[in-house]
């Protein structure tokens, strides 16, 4: 058997401008997973579809940046 190939995805930086106090708590756990605690905290992530799929969920708290 062939080994599959591993797409390449390119990377984005995602970053928290707005606070998650009064978000729902699936929000939180949502920004937690995407692996961000305090505001300005930044990660920079595959852009695959699962992490843009989280990120669609909570975008009103995020800034997204290509790189």
């Amino acid at each position: 058997m062939a080994k599959a190939k591993k797409a390449e995805y390119a990377q984005i930086k995602v970053t928290l401008v707005k606070s998650t106090i009064a978000c729902l708590p699936q929000h939180k756990k949502v920004v937690e997973a995407l692996g961000l605690k305090k505001i300005n905290s930044f990660r920079i992530h595959e852009e695959n579809p699962c992490i843009l799929g989280m990120i669609k969920k909570v975008g009103y708290l995020l800034k997204v940046e290509k790189i």
